[in-house]
């Protein structure tokens, strides 16, 4: 194993290498889940196994007892789960905290429960799922292996995209979906890797003999400078429309959590409340494969286009908010393609005119409003460009989507995802890794045993103990053995200063102290507004852990930032054994 080791260590072909098995392992596992939870809908609901869920006429109300019951199933797992009183850990978060280390628990537990919801009809799609164990699956060599951090980010990475690349057959969605979304960031040592998985993940599946995910051709064979600007609208509109369904899903959460209801039966009361929303249609159930096909085919009224949105919206918030798993990558896509049709219908109805085609628009609203709400601005744009083979679209698609995902930024600044972690508490906006940020706290940067004096003490004994030159700053306790502040030695030595004097009268920072936690952001933050040069670090109990200083937290902070640029532009140096 050290062998081994040392060999995908050193040799990029070899890390690629690595990186092909991951895509094949993700791509594998990708048509594992989605053929389970399509024959369990299939079976549940009694359709056909070549229809899907949200593209059948009607489901019967005797049929729609199985939502609550994927609920009990969901909620019961999930109590189980929090048994370990910590919450699951998704690729974003792991990348982005934990140097790419995922449990497998974790994403056995997180894969199954999106099974059931998606296979009993919430309305969640499977996405969340397949990136899970593609992502895990490149954690768990990675760990096996004993592989760097960066290398074990960018293996998670590699899965992610194997398995979007499987799912849609688009291996450039699924390589930009990992850079764009659990790598967070392009970088070049990363790139064949990726790259590479993705092409796996894709031929795996055609290998399946799945077919490609085609859309609908749209009937533009060129453009004019107006049509810029009215897709960029319709990715302002997208934009908006996302960040509601965002706040929806949050909004719904939060009023449930409010509530006595028991974290396990809650997806159960969401499965009754998606009841009456399949009874008016089952395009809101599942993520809406089959039903966004009907709808970019079919002619549908302006007045229906909008009821379904604000029920496939509904839904979705319910599903999510309740508790059952998931994500909102599909789902996304079909509410965007709803509100592409919606826009284009509006446009011409108020001109007069067909100024706006509606398959265009569709496709466009499509990937503009999946970019609002995953953050994946390029992945939406390639997955259109995959599905359609139409470059003359590709560019109005990507000038909504820019829009889109700049307009989310600026007035949100969060994906789905990040934005559900920054509710738990984590400042993060990406999947770049700032977990070395976290490690580099407080209490690891902080000089231990620092020089202390008690408060009350009078200045000669001060001057007895601490003579000019034996240092700059001491830190005072009370009787109580806590933290009262910081003294300067200069401070103390000037002049008309009484030796019967109290040396608690020329404490400083009484009431400014840094906690051993606090991450290397903070303590510069802290440091900036409190304009001091020195701080104590305290324990809850107010007891002196510890010193810190401005100019050697700077240091620390440049010197990993350093470190780690030089590992992101691919210095592949071999570590200490």
């Amino acid at each position: 194993m050290p062998a081994l080791r040392r060999f995908f260590r050193r040799s990029e072909a070899g890390f690629i290498g690595l990186a092909l098995l991951v895509g094949l392992i993700a791509g594998l596992l990708t048509l594992f889940q989605a053929g389970l939870a399509h024959s369990l809908q299939a079976w549940l609901y009694g359709f056909d196994e070549n229809e899907r869920l949200s593209s059948i006429a009607q489901v019967g109300l005797d049929s729609l007892w199985v939502l609550p019951v994927g609920g009990l199933l969901v909620g019961l797992i999930g109590r189980a789960a929090r048994a370990r009183r910590r919450q699951l850990l998704d690729a974003v978060e792991a990348n982005a905290l934990h140097g790419g280390r995922m449990s497998m628990r974790d994403n056995l537990v997180v894969s199954l429960q999106t099974l059931l919801s998606n296979g009993f009809g919430a309305s969640v799609g499977l996405e969340a799922a397949y990136t899970q164990m593609g992502a895990g699956s490149g954690s768990q060599l990675g760990k096996v292996l004993r592989l760097r951090r960066a290398d074990i980010r960018t293996l998670v990475g590699a899965g992610a995209a194997g398995a979007i690349a499987a799912a849609f057959g688009a291996p450039l969605a699924g390589a930009f979906y990992a850079f764009e979304i659990v790598i967070g960031a392009y970088t070049p040592s990363a790139l064949a890797a990726v790259a590479v998985a993705a092409l796996a993940g894709s031929f795996i599946a055609q290998a399946a003999g799945l077919p490609p995910y085609l859309l609908p051709a749209a009937t533009v064979s060129s453009l004019h400078p107006r049509d810029y600007a009215l897709f960029a609208v319709l990715g302002l509109v997208c934009a908006l429309v996302g960040v509601a369904v965002m706040r929806l899903v949050t909004t719904i959460e939060q009023g449930v959590n409010r509530t006595p209801l028991p974290a396990w039966a809650r997806p159960v009361l969401g499965g009754v409340l998606l009841i009456p929303l399949a009874l008016v249609t089952p395009q809101t159930l599942s993520s809406g494969h089959g039903a966004l096909h009907i709808d970019l085919t079919g002619h549908t009224p302006l007045l229906w286009l909008g009821v379904l949105l604000l029920l496939k919206c509904l839904a979705s918030g319910i599903s999510l908010g309740f508790g059952f798993r998931g994500g909102l990558f599909f789902a996304s896509l079909f509410m965007g393609s709803l509100v592409g049709a919606l826009y284009a219908g509006l446009v011409n109805l108020g001109v007069g005119d067909a100024l706006v085609d509606p398959t265009s628009a569709a496709l466009a609203g499509m990937a503009a409003l999946a970019a609002a709400v995953v953050g994946a601005p390029m992945t939406m744009a390639m997955l259109v460009l995959e599905g359609t083979h139409d470059f003359v679209l590709a560019s109005v698609v990507m000038a909504a989507v820019l829009m889109a995902s700049t307009v989310v930024r600026q007035v949100f600044g969060y994906s789905f995802s990040t934005w559900r972690l920054h509710l738990r508490g984590e400042s993060i906006k990406s999947a770049r890794d700032v977990g070395w940020i976290h490690n580099l706290s407080a209490g690891r940067m902080m000089r231990r045993d620092p020089a202390t004096m008690a408060a009350d003490a009078s200045v000669a004994e001060f001057r007895h103990r601490f003579p000019l030159g034996s240092g700059t700053r001491v830190v005072l306790l009370d009787g109580e053995e806590r933290y009262a502040g910081i003294v300067t030695v200069a401070a103390v030595y000037a002049d008309g200063v009484k030796p019967e004097a109290v040396l608690a009268q020329f404490a400083g920072n009484r009431d400014i102290a840094l906690p051993a936690d606090a991450d290397v952001v903070a303590v510069m933050q802290r440091f900036d507004q409190t304009q001091t040069d020195e701080m104590a670090v305290i324990d809850a109990e107010r007891h002196v852990l510890g010193v810190l200083s401005e100019g050697f937290v700077r240091k620390r902070y440049a010197e990993e930032l350093d470190r780690r640029q030089r590992e992101m532009m691919g210095e592949r140096v071999e570590d200490a054994e």
